[in-house]
């Protein structure tokens, strides 16, 4: 009897894995020719998740990013381990409320968190400011058509 396999509860993604060791079933007997040059799909978190603990999700839910093609609806993926820099695009509280913004130093105790859509002005966060820095967004992702939200929940 073969020893069971014991799979951790932590996700380590899937590169240690080929297209060998994935078990299939062959109805016929034997596989197909190309059965030994076919690639195993694409993981999304091993492609755009760079730092695994540091990293969460979050659904944008406005248009103050739309100069920059971040509409409301879409999925940003927020990195805390980066440090922040003049122009990046994070996620931050400033006096109770949560905002994406464009972040840019003034000096050492302001700075200035802009939205790339003009109806929406800029905050200047100063020392009076309770503010805090979540993270900074490395991509995002948009479902293309969004009749495909309810079809998936069926």
């Amino acid at each position: 009897m073969p020893s069971p396999q014991f799979i951790p509860s932590v996700y380590t993604g899937s590169k240690q894995f080929t297209q060998q060791d994935v078990v299939t079933a062959n109805a016929s007997g034997f596989g197909a020719a190309a059965d030994d040059y076919a690639e195993r799909g694409i993981d999304l978190n091993e492609q755009l998740v760079m730092n695994k603990p540091a990293t969460f999700f979050f659904r944008m839910n406005s248009d103050a990013m739309s100069g920059s093609g971040i509409e409301a609806g879409d999925i940003l993926i927020v990195d805390r381990s980066i440090p922040l820099s003049n122009h990046k695009i994070i996620i931050a509280v400033v006096d109770g409320d949560i905002v994406v913004r464009r972040w840019e130093q003034i000096n050492k105790d302001s700075c200035t968190l802009h939205a790339d859509n003009k109806k929406y002005s800029t905050i200047t966060v100063q020392s009076l400011n309770h503010y805090q820095c979540w993270g900074v967004v490395t991509c995002h992702i948009r479902l293309l058509d969004t009749s495909l939200i309810a079809f998936n929940k069926k």
